[in-house]
């Protein structure tokens, strides 16, 4: 299975072997890779189950490997409760992240008017979007909730603006757009002590923060598996405390069966939420990703994107015509800058060209966020287990070559 040989009991809190890691991923060694918010590179473990199974159907045929579909659904389940220290029982696959957020959100009793929706100023925009059309449908309110200087969550002035309105308190953990690390716990403690049902995504923690479902007391938690946790897009889980699945109604059911039934019946666990039509090639992979992640270890994995990002915010702070856009008392992985007088599209096309691959998070990923601070887009390098002092180096140095010459409209300009 490649040469990842770490062992959580062997390696130093805080080390990782970054050179066994990038000997097991397929990409190219030219390109420092800083896009790992965006989707990560996959290791040749990965890549071998995926095409493992994918044999196996190509000798065998899809419908007659199906049978071993359930045991690869079960090993997929079995390492992300580990990962999120939950049941077994609490996890479901789902196809993205956005899926298993959006099926939850269905499967949540009928909202009235006047009913109150709270999210973070920093959540996804595919769930404010699917929020908001939940609002306009029945006339329930959709409001962000009060935040702190640094843009966390203000827990104190939310517990005074709670009402017996309020139907549902959403948390984006770390957003997209910087790397802020919100007070997921703390929100999560109050939501439980109010009764209030509370979604916490987990898009850009999984894999990168150590997650205890039971510590941040959310009902429901979604992630996918092609960020932090390095597995194939196409694949996400979704986790359902066991308590609050009986205040939960699927949208749809699938036509699976209960054994020795004859009738379509709801399983009474997560797995109601998934559906039995899966691509188990990816599912393995999946799997496989958590299972590797799991190896090396969450904290170790923690304790070197922060340290790393910290070094970069450091060195892009120091160059002209640069701007770090992170805030917040603890930062994750995710390092956030603009460049100014030029496009944050434009830079990541230039940085590209010297094989340096960073993120661009727009106004549509954190609405409400970007519109408070004022920003159409940044750039996102997130820090990975891949990831070197040496990376960091190549990238300032790119960043403020960059920056010292001008948007080529601007020169055109200039000199006409």
């Amino acid at each position: 299975m490649g040469h990842f040989n770490a062992s959580t009991d062997e390696a130093a809190p805080g080390s990782l072997d970054v050179a066994a890691i990038r000997s097991d991923t397929l990409a190219s060694t030219d390109t420092v890779h800083f896009n790992q918010a965006g989707a990560a590179l996959m290791s040749r473990p990965v890549y071998a189950a995926i095409t493992a199974r994918l044999m196996a159907e190509c000798r065998t045929g899809p419908m007659e490997t199906a049978p071993a579909t359930a045991a690869i659904l079960d090993d997929m389940r079995h390492e992300a409760a580990q990962i999120l220290r939950a049941d077994v029982a609490e996890i479901a696959f789902a196809g993205s992240g956005t899926a298993a957020w959006g099926q939850a959100f269905a499967a949540l009793p009928p909202l009235h008017a006047e009913d109150r929706i709270l999210v973070c100023r920093q959540e996804w925009g595919g769930n404010v979007a699917t929020a908001r059309l939940a609002a306009r449908q029945t006339g329930a309110r959709l409001e962000v909730m009060p935040v702190e200087d640094d843009g966390r969550v203000d827990v104190a002035a939310l517990e005074r603006v709670i009402d017996d309105r309020v139907r549902l308190i959403c948390l984006t953990w770390l957003p997209s757009n910087g790397g802020l690390v919100n007070n997921a716990a703390e929100v999560g403690a109050l939501a439980k002590a109010a009764g209030i049902p509370y979604f916490l995504d987990a898009g850009q923690a999984l894999g990168q923060i150590p997650v205890d479902v039971t510590t941040l007391h959310c009902d429901v938690l979604t992630a996918a598996g092609r960020k932090h946790l390095r597995g194939p897009r196409g694949t996400a889980l979704l986790y359902v405390r066991k308590k609050s699945l009986g205040a939960l109604s699927p949208a749809f059911l699938d036509a699976r069966l209960e054994p020795d039934s004859r009738t379509a019946a709801p399983f009474d666990d997560a797995r109601c939420f998934e559906q039995s039509e899966v691509a188990p090639a990816l599912v393995a992979g999946f799997a496989e990703a958590l299972r590797m992640t799991r190896t090396l270890g969450i904290e170790r994995i923690w304790s070197h994107v922060t340290t790393l990002a910290k070094e970069l915010r450091g060195g892009l702070d120091q160059l002209p015509g640069v701007t770090v856009r992170d805030a917040g008392r603890h930062l994750s992985g995710i390092v956030s800058f603009t460049i100014d007088g030029m496009p944050a599209g434009e830079a990541r096309r230039r940085l590209l060209e010297s094989n340096i691959a960073v993120g661009v998070s727009g106004l549509a990923y954190t609405p409400f966020d970007m519109q408070a601070r004022h920003l159409s887009d940044v750039l996102r390098a997130s820090v990975s287990c891949l990831n070197t002092t040496a990376d960091l180096e190549r990238l300032i140095s790119t960043v403020a070559a960059i920056a010292d010459r001008p948007p080529l409209v601007a020169a055109r300009a200039t000199a006409t």
